[in-house]
């Protein structure tokens, strides 16, 4: 039986004097692949960085791994993506690998088998040693994955892993995901591209208008696409709102 990875709970976030997150919880089982749905403007990214304490809520009940103070034990076993990832353009792919590596100990004949294996899983194995700043935003997109998972996370955070990707880029990361998660890693990430990854996600929620809507919804269990679930479940949260 699957044990909890992740336990959010209540958490509430103010953003200039404004309440941008109320009472948040969810929970994320490990081994899964866990999707967090919204439309635009419902602070999903905000929640995510509260999550991994990048900024502070007002109120929250927080644990990861079973740590509620994210140790620097527990930061060594998680990694986030975000959309817009900052990569260092005046190094190569492999420099930037190595110095990335290097936060984890790892050195040597060790970090060099790591970034082939890296840029392998990411189809960058055969691309050119040339500075970041000269590549394509989905070829940086794929070296961030690769950065992302550098060290065997048992918890991955993605925040749109897929923004500017192509069909053939989507197809990698979803392969990706599925390998990760086969492999051990439990995956909670942000998208709205619906088609893309239902096919791989095990578990979702809902957030809108600061609020979790649907939480903790399993794929299996939808009698209709994840396309007409969601919308009818915002439509409904709006409806409500609005009275």
């Amino acid at each position: 039986m699957s044990k909890t990875i992740l336990k959010v709970n209540q958490i509430i976030k103010d953003l200039s004097g404004v309440e941008v997150l109320h009472q948040v919880s969810f929970h994320v089982l490990e081994w899964q692949i866990y999707w967090f749905l919204w439309p635009n403007g419902a602070w999903k990214t905000t929640t995510m960085k509260c999550i991994m304490w990048l900024i502070t809520p007002e109120s929250w009940d927080i644990e990861i791994l079973g740590d509620t103070q994210l140790s620097t034990q527990t930061k060594a076993q998680i990694w986030f993506m975000p959309e817009n990832t900052y990569l260092y353009k005046y190094l190569t792919w492999k420099e930037f690998l190595r110095f990335n590596g290097k936060f984890f100990w790892l050195t040597g004949e060790k970090l060099e088998k790591k970034i082939q294996e890296l840029l392998e899983k990411v189809w960058l194995q055969d691309a050119w040693d040339k500075f970041l700043h000269s590549y394509s935003k989905w070829m940086l997109q794929r070296i961030g994955l690769a950065q992302s998972i550098i060290n065997n996370p048992k918890i991955l955070f993605l925040d749109e892993p897929m923004s500017g990707l192509d069909p053939i880029g989507r197809k990698m990361v979803k392969n990706l995901i599925l390998e990760l998660r086969n492999e051990g890693t439990t995956i909670f990430f942000n998208t709205h591209i619906l088609a893309d990854v239902e096919s791989i996600c095990d578990s979702f929620s809902i957030i809108n208008r600061w609020n979790i809507i649907v939480q903790n919804k399993k794929v299996e269990e939808l009698e209709k696409s994840l396309e007409d679930f969601f919308i009818e479940e915002i439509e409904k949260s709006n409806t409500s709102l609005e009275k």
